[in-house]
C-alpha cells in the first residue's frame, strides 16, 4: 500500500483503534500508554481473569473487559492490534518469554532467569527479588515502541509487520551493561560485594548521598568527623557504584551517619557541595503525584519542513523501520544512550556526540579489546564524533549536523542546552522537521528536586520503599532501575515523536522524558494501593529466591506460598525443581551470575558475542 494520507492529529496514534488480549499483567502498562497516545481502547481479556483481582485493577488501562477466546497455551501470550487512520493493522505479540520451554512464566521467574535477581540482589550478598514488576513494566514499553515503529514503517512508504517482543528479553536488555562487564578480559574496578546506601541519621532518617566528585565527598565526610582512611576507601565504590551494583563502604561511614542529626547532615551536604535526600515514602508520592504523562509531545508547526540537501529516504525494508533515519546522541551514564542504542536497533543511524578526548565512560573498566565493555553494551554500532560544545565554533558544526539528522537526543543538566543555544528552538531554526529530544530527570515536575541521577529519583519517589518487600528496610536499588526504563521511555517518546511529525506533514517535534516519569512507571500499581488506603508495599518474603544445595530457585509468585512448606536446601537445583513440579509447583533456577547466561539453555542461541568479544544481548523485538 501507499503511505497513509497525511493528517494533522495532535497525539501520534489519534484516529487509530486499539484491540488486545491476554494477561492484564502483559497487557496494562502498554494499554495505558497507547491510549495515551491518542489509540481508542477496548480490550479482550482471558476468561480465567477474574474481575477485581490484583492483576486486573492494576493494570490502569481503562480497558473494557469482553470474553475472550484465550486457552491454556495462550496464558502468557498477549495480543496487542492497532489499525484505521489509513493504516494497515500493526499487530503485536507479547510474551512472557521468547522461548515456550524456558520456564518463565510471569514476573517472578523472567526476573531469576534474566539475572535481574542477581544484579540487585548484590548489595545483599545473595540473589533478591525486585518487588515492583520491572520486567513486565519495561515488556510493555517495548511491545509500544515495536507498534509506533511499525507505524511509522508505513507512514514512510513500507508494509505493515507483525512484532514480536517478550520479558525475558526486557529482563536481557536491563542487565546487558552487566553482563558485558561479566564477560569482559579483565576485572571490575571494584570488585562486587555487599554494601552500600542508603546511610541513617542519629533520629532514624533513610538518606542517599551524591556528590559531584572526590572533593565534595572528602569535604562532606570530613565535616561529619568520620576516619580519614575509612573516607579514602570509601570513594572508590561509591564512584563505580551505578557500574557494579553495589558499593562496598567501610562501616565506619555508616556508624558516622548515625552520630549526627539530619539537620546536621543536610546542614554538611550544603556547606559542602554535595547532596542528600531523605528516603520518601510511597504514602507522600502518591500524594503529591500529578497524574502526568511519561512523556510530552509539542510539535513545532504545522507546515512542512525544508530539509537543504536532504534526499528522501527509500522505503525502509520491514525489519528495519527507521532505515535512513539519522540519529544525533549527546548522552551520559544510561538514559540517553540506551535511547540511541534502541533506534539503532530498529534501524537509524545513530551518530554520538563525545567531548573532546571521548566519554567518560571510555576510561573505566572493564575492557573488551581495550573498549570499555559497558560502552560496547550501550554503544555498539554508534558513529562517535568528538564536539566540545564549550567551543562556539563547535556549536556551530553541531548545529550543522542538525540540519541534516531527524533526531537530536541529550540527557545534559536542565538548562544547559539552553545557554549553549543548542535547545530545541535553536535547533528547530536550522532545522523544522527535527524531533527534538530530551531525557531529563524530573522534567520540571518536583519543586526543589535533588540532583536528577538515578538513585536519588528512586528515593525521592518511593521506588526505596515498592523494591523491597515489608520485613526489608527501604533501600534504592544499585542496579540501575530507573536509568534503563528511562532509556525506553526516551525511545518510545522519539517513536511517538516520528509519528507525529510523519502524520502531520514533516513539522518538527519536542519531545520530553525523565527519570521521574519512569519511577512513577515502576511504582504505579503500589501507588494505585496507597491511595486505595492499602498497604502498598509487597508481603513479607515476596520474591524471595529459596536456598539449595548449590544455589537458588524462583518459584513463580502464585506458587510461593506453597513452596514455603518445602526444606530445598539439601537438595540441588535440578532436585528441588524437579519435587516441586511433582507436586504442581512452578519454579525456575535463578541466574546467580550475569556470565552464566550465554551459556543458559533458557536462552538458547540469544547471547553471543560482538567484533570485540563483549557478550551481546538480542535485540528486545523481532519484526516478521
Amino acid at each position: 500500500m501507499g503511505s497513509p494520507a497525511v493528517t494533522r492529529t495532535v497525539r501520534p496514534l489519534e484516529g487509530l483503534h486499539l484491540t488486545a488480549s491476554g494477561p492484564p499483567e502483559l497487557t496494562g502498562p502498554a494499554l495505558e500508554h497507547l491510549r495515551l497516545l491518542g489509540a481508542g481502547t477496548e480490550t479482550e481479556t482471558e476468561t480465567e481473569t477474574e474481575t477485581g483481582t490484583e492483576a486486573e485493577t492494576e493494570t490502569g488501562a481503562g480497558a473494557v473487559a469482553r470474553p475472550g477466546p484465550a486457552g491454556p497455551r495462550d496464558r502468557g501470550t498477549a495480543r496487542i492490534a492497532l489499525s484505521g487512520a489509513g493504516f494497515e493493522r500493526q499487530d503485536a505479540i507479547v510474551r512472557w518469554s521468547a522461548n515456550p520451554s524456558g520456564g518463565m512464566t510471569d514476573e517472578a521467574t523472567v526476573q531469576a532467569a534474566t539475572g535481574i535477581m542477581a544484579v540487585h540482589g548484590r548489595r545483599d550478598g545473595a540473589p533478591r527479588g525486585l518487588a515492583v514488576d520491572y520486567a513486565a513494566t519495561a515488556t510493555g514499553v517495548l511491545a509500544v515502541q515495536g507498534l509506533l515503529a511499525g507505524l511509522l514503517a508505513q507512514a514512510r512508504g513500507g508494509r505493515a509487520a507483525r512484532v514480536t517482543t517478550s520479558a525475558d528479553r526486557a529482563g536481557l536488555l536491563a542487565v546487558s551493561p552487566y553482563l558485558a562487564a561479566a564477560g569482559a578480559d579483565e576485572g571490575e574496578a571494584v570488585q562486587p560485594a555487599p554494601g552500600g546506601p542508603p546511610f541513617t541519621s542519629a533520629d532514624g532518617v533513610l538518606f542517599e548521598l551524591e556528590t559531584p566528585g572526590p572533593g565534595a565527598w572528602a569535604a562532606f565526610w570530613r565535616a561529619l568527623e568520620a576516619p580519614f582512611g575509612a573516607v579514602r576507601a570509601g570513594w572508590r565504590p561509591f564512584r563505580f557504584r551505578y557500574a557494579t551494583a553495589c558499593a562496598p563502604f567501610p562501616a565506619a561511614l555508616h556508624t558516622t551517619t548515625r552520630t549526627h542529626t539530619w539537620r546536621r547532615i543536610q546542614a554538611a551536604a550544603a556547606a559542602c557541595g554535595a547532596e542528600v535526600c531523605r528516603l520518601r515514602t510511597l504514602d507522600e508520592r502518591a500524594a503529591e503525584h500529578d497524574g502526568a504523562a511519561p512523556w510530552s509531545l509539542t510539535p513545532y508547526g504545522s507546515g512542512p519542513r525544508p530539509r537543504p540537501g536532504h534526499r528522501e529516504p527509500a522505503p525502509p525494508r520491514p525489519a528495519s523501520p527507521l532505515d535512513g533515519l539519522t540519529v544525533l546522541e549527546a548522552g551520559r551514564r544510561i538514559q540517553a544512550p540506551l535511547a540511541a542504542h534502541l533506534l539503532g536497533l530498529l534501524g537509524a543511524d545513530v551518530v554520538r556526540i563525545e567531548p573532546p578526548g571521548g566519554a567518560p565512560l571510555r576510561g573505566i573498566p572493564p575492557a573488551c579489546s581495550g573498549i570499555p565493555s559497558r560502552r560496547l553494551a550501550l554503544n555498539r554500532g554508534k558513529q562517535a564524533v568528538e564536539v566540545d560544545i564549550t567551543s562556539a565554533a563547535d556549536r556551530r558544526r553541531l548545529r550543522e549536523m542538525a540540519v541534516g539528522a531527524d533526531v537530536f537526543l541529550h540527557d545534559w543538566a536542565p538548562g544547559k542546552a539552553a545557554a549553549l543555544g543548542l535547545d530545541s528552538v535553536h535547533l528547530a531554526a536550522v532545522n523544522p522537521g527535527l524531533v527534538y529530544a530530551y531525557t531529563g530527570g524530573w522534567a520540571g515536575r518536583i519543586p526543589g528536586a535533588p540532583t536528577g541521577t538515578d538513585f536519588m529519583v528512586q528515593a525521592r519517589t518511593g521506588v526505596g520503599e515498592a523494591a523491597r518487600p515489608r520485613d526489608e528496610p527501604p533501600a534504592p536499588s544499585l542496579m540501575t532501575l530507573l536509568g534503563v526504563l528511562g532509556g525506553l521511555l526516551g525511545a518510545e517518546a522519539v517513536l511517538a515523536g516520528l509519528l507525529l511529525r510523519e502524520r502531520n506533514g514533516g513539522a518538527g517535534v519536542r519531545v520530553d522524558s525523565s527519570l521521574l516519569a519512569a519511577a512513577d512507571a515502576l511504582t504505579a500499581p503500589a501507588l494505585r494501593r496507597a491511595l486505595r488506603g492499602q498497604d502498598p508495599r509487597r508481603p513479607a518474603g515476596f520474591r524471595r529466591p529459596l536456598r539449595t544445595a548449590d544455589g537458588w530457585i524462583a518459584p513463580t509468585d502464585t506458587c510461593a506460598p506453597a513452596t514455603a512448606a518445602y526444606d530445598l536446601s539439601e537438595l540441588t537445583t535440578t532436585a528441588a525443581l524437579a519435587q516441586l513440579r511433582a507436586h504442581g509447583l512452578s519454579a525456575t533456577a535463578v541466574t546467580a551470575d550475569p556470565a552464566d547466561l550465554r551459556h543458559d539453555r533458557r536462552f538458547p542461541g540469544s547471547i553471543g558475542r560482538d567484533a570485540h568479544g563483549a557478550p551481546a544481548v538480542p535485540a528486545p523485538w523481532s519484526f516478521l
